[in-house]
């Protein structure tokens, strides 16, 4: 009896180090892979998120008829964005290159100046031409290792450059086959499932599907709303760059604190390089907390809630650490890793408290109150 148990526990143990070692296995492909998986996560996640809307089609018509439909409505706001993105964020960029001499001016002659005032430090030296001249000739020789290291990166631009326009070509047709090919990949996942754990795996995965599905359609929303609020804002307060900076804003939200960070940064200095005054400056700041107000009461808790559950410090993290592991890839899988292992470490907890490891082998002796003093000589008596 006792032999039998130590083998089911020595084959436990080595079912454990198997699925150990497929699971960096997986991770080592997926890092090698990274630099070409970029289109195929994006356009699975576009996949997934629409393919709710198909499956409510499907009940009354075909599933090619659905995800013809739904496919074409994404092609369509896509397209209306960019008509109406485009051209606007392009004059704003063109401001924005030639508003940069005034932009330099003004750091160079107040911010740096008042900088050195306030700190002691002797900034404005380190920007004068002869200092500069002379730190090259220093260091020529690193100088002109860096010099080749640029020269190398701008000969790669031009594949970089194919790379992405061939990325941009193919996302439409994956995103394509991601939607209707959706049911029928779930399946054949679950159907490599050990059967044993089949009910267990299928409960995570509905959870971390409602979790993640409730929490990026509501973010979406939210970074929407949020860069057409502050882009009108900021643009009715005066500032040139006002929908440029409204918009990169909104498109920061999804990191918490990132997205109202950029506006008064960069709405602050717009306001002091093109007017210098604090009236415009306070203009920016109402912006700013009418922007906070709005997603803290309004838009976070109707559309994302806590569905999520993760820490603001936890999402920082999490896309932080997918950027650095993963580059661009890594920031798209940031918050979908972190949801599914928030999930699984939830599921983790609940294991830990039925296990005696939690519990122990024999129940906890409850104590209870203490008895009056004299209660044990009366009851002896």
């Amino acid at each position: 009896m006792q032999r039998d148990q130590d083998l089911a526990t020595i084959a436990a143990f080595y079912r454990r180090v198997q699925w150990t070692a497929l699971g960096v296995g997986l991770l080592w492909c997926l890092w090698l892979l990274a630099p070409i998986l970029s289109p195929f996560v994006f356009a699975a996640l576009l996949g997934w998120l629409g393919d709710p809307m198909v499956d409510r089609l499907e009940r009354r018509m075909s599933r090619n008829s659905a995800v013809v439909l739904v496919f074409a409505v994404m092609i369509l706001v896509l397209l209306l964005v960019a008509v109406l993105l485009v051209p606007l964020l392009e004059s704003q960029v063109m401001t924005l290159v030639d508003s940069l001499p005034g932009y330099r001016d003004w750091f160079v002659q107040t911010a740096l100046p008042w900088i050195e005032q306030r700190t002691g430090l002797q900034i404005l030296a380190w920007f004068d031409p002869q200092h500069l001249f002379q730190l090259i000739r220093e260091h020529w020789q690193g100088a002109g290792g860096i010099v080749a290291v640029m020269l190398g990166y701008v000969s790669r631009s031009g594949f970089a450059l194919m790379v992405w326009l061939a990325n941009i070509a193919l996302l439409p047709v994956l995103t394509f086959f991601f939607l209707r090919d959706w049911d029928l990949i779930v399946g054949r996942v679950g159907a490599l499932v050990p059967r044993d754990h089949y009910a267990t795996v299928r409960r995570l995965a509905l959870e971390a599907n409602e979790v993640l599905g409730g929490f990026l359609r509501g973010q979406l929303l939210v970074m929407l709303v949020l860069g057409i609020l502050y882009a009108l804002g900021l643009w009715l307060v005066g500032l040139k760059l006002g929908i440029l900076i409204g918009v990169v804003a909104g498109l920061l939200t999804f990191v918490p604190y990132l997205g109202p960070a950029a506006i008064i940064l960069f709405g602050g200095i717009a306001a002091l390089v093109q007017f210098g005054d604090w009236q415009h400056l306070a203009g920016v700041g109402i912006v700013f907390a009418v922007g906070q107000v709005v997603e803290s009461f309004l838009l976070t808790p109707v559309l994302v809630g806590d569905r999520i559950g993760l820490h603001p410090m936890a999402v920082i993290f999490a896309v932080m650490a997918g950027g650095t592991l993963f580059g661009f890839l890594g920031m798209l899988l940031a918050l979908p890793v972190a949801a599914v292992v928030n999930v699984l470490l939830r599921y983790a907890q609940e294991r830990y408290r039925h296990s005696r490891l939690y519990a122990g082998d024999t129940p906890a002796i409850l104590l209870d109150a203490a008895p009056p003093p004299g209660g044990s000589d009366q009851d002896a008596g």
